[in-house]
């Protein structure tokens, strides 16, 4: 059978650099080394992928084959054209991103959150804003530090919030949240309220929103999760209070049903709920742990008993009755696996995997920032007088002072200066340095991780064997087609020649008989007679044309060479089978020709001949390619390959 990739092609999840490895020639095939370690990856996952191991000679045999038509393939210049070139592309491009992530890292983040899952963290909080600049923002977290220390060195939490917090809540809460759960605050604030021990304040936190200060107060296993469905008479907007004891009147006689003997709860909540969320679904609310819902609907949910109804009770949105159907006491990892892979991706923790790699590459490739930068910046600042949209453009940018270097490439501030904004007010040069230095961290990451992408196939052995082994098998299956499958098919006087040489062997080749020739089938009985009449009418010669043009589409007629069980229509028509099921066709009759025992030309047997002429084909490819294209092995490395 055809494949596209002849050696197929199995991603391995996070990248392996191969860093200082010894990789020695194995073999030379027309002028082009194979190394050890290319050797070595497809000869292991052959293994892996056999029934029957083969022994190390008879893959080399095999793989040197391999190469050969490689070899071939590109002496045919196949590489070149245009269409492998859009192809292969898209391959590269599929094939890298696994080696820009260390998928380590994200399952430990997986896994960090479902631990976190298990337990709740009782907390006050504290928000201060951000800045509209640089160095408002590095005013703003240096005044929530000094808050910090306030809070340490003994004033009251309460006051501090009260003065200086933003947080809207503070007014009824004085900063404190409560037990609150994972997943349901930015990462940065949940990292710090559950790494933050018991008793002390985390350190200043930013999110989107705002500078935070934390303190933890306690923590308690996670209550675990209900499974409920619930139904609701909501509260209009101008509630009074006649308006209320008329929903509660409602939600009362909805009670009543659902007591009665062999109510479905299910079913009410369909017709009776104003929720509309959840309505339709039978008032389904899935899984919710603590902190997923309102403080009195969470605690009523939490006190009943598996299978219990609650009686009517009212939170701010109406009057709810809750049918409790299920409780656990905490979440299967492969069911809260994808919600927190849903979760990461939209935060911080999407982008943790691809800086994990990048911070592997900074070191192999040695960066660094160039340990006179701050130094040199603060003199350009002292000499020119300060920052200001003058210096950044006459001055920064022009620089080529050096600001950080890898891979024997350094960049300069003049490089780093077109990521300054030079209409920033700074007016001290302690904030300025900071400023001019603050891009460099993204810039280099991207910088380090670019140059990894076009070098990638040089530092890394992985990517290079996997990225070869496709880029072969799409040779290979282009050359292939070209000399031995089309090449087969398209070879009429060739698959010709070869059938009348073997004529003996495909007479025999058929365990039963055929039928050959064309059947009929008819949509109804009345088309079907009409037809054997007009066959008497109608000459041999023209009968499918002239059947055609007369009844058009209630006929179908097919050119048939089928064995018994092979077709429902020659069953029945030829070997006693059962009626025809096929209700659109469900009447048939021979048009012509009838049961043969034996092939009596390249027709009946065209697939079978095809596959046999594929074979020769191929092996007298694989003889023209020894010719063409000698092997030499290095039998000392052979002898170091590893099953």
């Amino acid at each position: 059978m055809k494949s596209k990739f002849l050696v197929s092609a199995v991603l391995t999840g996070t990248a392996l650099l191969a860093l200082a490895a010894s990789d020695p020639v194995l073999m030379t095939i027309n002028g082009k080394d194979v190394k050890l370690s290319e050797f070595e990856y497809l000869y292991r996952k052959n293994n892996q992928q056999q029934v029957e191991r083969e022994s190390l000679d008879q893959y080399v045999e095999r793989f040197i084959t391999y190469k050969q038509k490689v070899a071939d393939a590109e002496a045919a210049r196949i590489d070149t054209l245009p269409t492998f070139k859009r192809e292969f592309d898209g391959y590269k491009r599929d094939i890298v991103k696994p080696f820009l992530e260390d998928t380590t890292v994200r399952d430990r983040l997986v896994q960090e959150a479902y631990e976190r899952m298990h337990t709740n963290v009782d907390i006050d909080h504290f928000m201060y804003p951000l800045g509209r600049s640089f160095a408002q923002n590095e005013e703003y977290r240096a005044r929530v530090d000094s808050l910090r220390q306030c809070l340490v060195n003994g004033e009251k939490w309460e006051d501090i919030v009260e003065r200086y917090s933003i947080d809207p809540s503070k007014e009824r809460n004085k900063g404190h949240y409560g037990f609150i759960t994972s997943g349901t605050f930015p990462y940065a604030f949940e990292k710090a309220a559950f790494e933050t021990p018991v008793g002390q304040i985390s350190e200043v936190v930013r999110t989107d929103y705002g500078y935070h200060l934390i303190r933890v107060n306690a923590t308690r296993p996670d209550a675990g999760q209900v499974k409920a469905r619930h139904i609701l008479k909501t509260f209009p907007r101008n509630l009074t209070d006649s308006i209320k004891e008329h929903v509660k009147a409602r939600i009362d006689s909805v009670y009543e049903l659902v007591k009665a003997p062999g109510a479905d709860f299910a079913a009410i909540a369909r017709e009776q709920s104003q929720d509309p969320g959840s309505a339709r679904n039978g008032g389904d609310l899935g899984w919710f742990g603590k902190g997923r819902m309102v403080p009195q609907f969470e605690e009523v949910a939490f006190a009943l008993a598996d299978g219990e109804v609650s009686e009517p009770f009212e939170t701010q949105f109406g009057y709810h009755i809750i049918y409790r159907e299920a409780s656990r006491t905490e979440i299967p990892f492969d069911e809260a696996k994808q919600t927190i892979l849903n979760s990461m991706a939209r935060d911080e923790r999407s982008v943790a995997p691809k800086l994990a790699i990048v911070d592997k590459m900074k070191d192999y490739y040695k960066y660094h920032i160039d340990s006179k930068l701050e130094k040199n910046l603060s003199d350009l600042l002292v000499k020119n007088g300060g920052f200001d949209s003058v210096f950044v453009v006459d001055v920064l940018r022009k620089s080529q002072i050096p600001a950080y270097k890898f891979a024997d490439t350094t960049y300069t501030v003049a490089q780093v200066a077109k990521r300054i904004n030079p209409n920033q007010v700074i007016t001290d040069n302690k904030t300025a340095v900071k400023y001019i230095m603050s891009p460099i961290k993204s810039m280099s990451n991207q910088e380090v991780l670019n140059y990894y992408i076009d070098h990638i196939i040089d530092d890394n052995a992985d990517y290079r064997n996997l990225l070869n082994e496709y880029r072969d098998g799409m040779l290979l299956f282009e050359l292939s087609n070209r000399r031995v499958w089309e090449a087969a098919s398209k070879d009429t006087l060739g698959l010709q020649a070869y059938y009348e040489a073997n004529r003996a062997k495909y007479a025999t080749s058929w365990p039963s008989p055929h039928f050959k020739g064309i059947i009929l089938s008819a949509k109804n009985d009345s088309v079907l007679q009409a037809v054997k009449q007009d066959i008497n009418i109608f000459g041999a010669d023209t009968l499918t044309t002239a059947l055609h043009n007369k009844y058009g589409r209630d006929i179908k007629m097919e050119r048939m060479n089928f064995a018994q069980g092979e077709n429902e229509a020659v069953d029945f028509l030829c070997f006693n089978g059962p009626a025809i099921a096929n209700e659109k066709w469900p009447l048939a009759m021979i048009l012509t020709g009838g049961l043969i025992s034996q092939p009596e030309e390249l027709a009946d047997v065209r697939g079978q001949v095809t596959s046999d002429y594929q074979d020769v084909l191929e092996q007298r490819w694989v003889a023209e390619l020894k010719q063409k294209y000698p092997a030499v092995v290095n039998k000392k490395v052979l002898k170091k390959v590893k099953p």
